[in-house]
């Protein structure tokens, strides 16, 4: 297979996509000329002087506190007493520089975050894909600093729960994790990343390690429908995009093109957060539109969030 195959059958092709992006475009322009009857998009997201998505530079750490704070702060979103689940990128047993898992400076400081709002309970969870203790390992030393035993590799069918996906337009249920479904808070935090199949690997796509039979989404379903489906259920309050450094080809597992972007992206909605960081990075050796990649398109025109980053309020600043 050559190049121009691989991508048109990963990404939605430049032409094609196009037409249907500005069918789109001409029925929210009938909507919009109906007034009320139609629908607006707002000027962004929080309706405030908050941006909509936070872009901090600098070291993973401090870099995540940053992009969280300039769109309103922890406690925007984690009150005191809740329980949290975060979900970062550990399904496999690769060094930080690899780039196939959330770098463990940003899952800590997140967890501190989380300390700082009063959160009653924080977990961090996964569904690894290799030998759990290794895959675990590096998030697990970085969170050693809290004396709890907060970061786990789900990988007991007893401790996942079967629910119904009531927007699911292919897949109509799945077995999710206890702990995600007893949360009051979830927050992704994916490594950005390539996938050789969903074409990137971020929030959306994340949260398939949540669920217990992921692989049903290759086989069963269409992936990129199946995941706007579990993107329906699974709506993180926060999600903080770690692009510190980006696995650009070869994902999700690696090895492969390792960009050094020293980079997190923040926002409270999963779409724009994965649409802001296709828009940033080369993939692949080549530069995309949020609209070349099917699931975030789809989950767009469902209505889960926005693509449209362009017209959100981006705030970039160093760590």
């Amino acid at each position: 297979m050559n190049a121009k195959d691989y991508f048109s059958g990963i990404f939605l092709s430049r032409a094609t996509d196009r037409r249907e992006f500005l069918k789109q475009q001409i029925r929210c322009a009938v909507l919009l000329a109906g007034g009320a009857a139609g629908f607006s998009f707002p000027k962004n997201l929080f309706g405030a002087d908050l941006p909509d998505i936070g872009i901090a530079k600098g070291d993973p750490g401090p870099a995540a506190r940053k992009a969280v704070d300039m769109i309103g702060g922890i406690r925007h979103f984690v009150k005191p007493g809740n329980k949290v689940v975060i979900k970062p990128n550990m399904s496999f047993s690769s060094n930080t520089e690899e780039a196939s898992n959330t770098h463990p400076e940003v899952v800590k400081e997140l967890v501190a975050m989380c300390k700082e709002a009063k959160a009653a309970r924080i977990r961090v969870l996964d569904h690894p894909l290799r030998r759990k203790e290794l895959c675990i390992e590096g998030v697990k030393k970085a969170c050693e600093i809290f004396n709890e035993d907060m970061v786990h590799a789900v990988t007991s069918d007893n401790l996942y729960k079967e629910v119904r996906i009531p927007q699911g337009k292919q897949m109509k249920e799945s077995d999710v994790m206890r702990d995600v479904l007893e949360a009051d808070v979830l927050i992704a935090a994916p490594v950005a990343k390539s996938h050789g199949s969903a074409g990137v690997s971020l929030s959306m796509k994340g949260m398939m390690g949540l669920i217990w039979d992921r692989g049903i989404m290759h086989s069963r379903y269409d992936l990129h429908e199946s995941i706007a489906d579990l993107a329906s259920l699974l709506r993180p309050a926060l999600v903080v995009v770690d692009a510190s450094r980006v696995l650009s080809s070869g994902g999700p597992a690696g090895p492969g093109k390792v960009l050094n972007m020293r980079t997190v992206i923040a926002s409270p909605d999963m779409v724009a957060a994965d649409a802001q960081a296709v828009r940033m990075f080369e993939w692949y050796g080549k530069k995309f539109e949020p609209r070349q990649v099917k699931h975030i398109r789809i989950a767009h025109e469902r209505g889960l969030g926005r693509m449209d980053v362009e017209n959100l309020k981006i705030r970039q600043e160093q760590a």
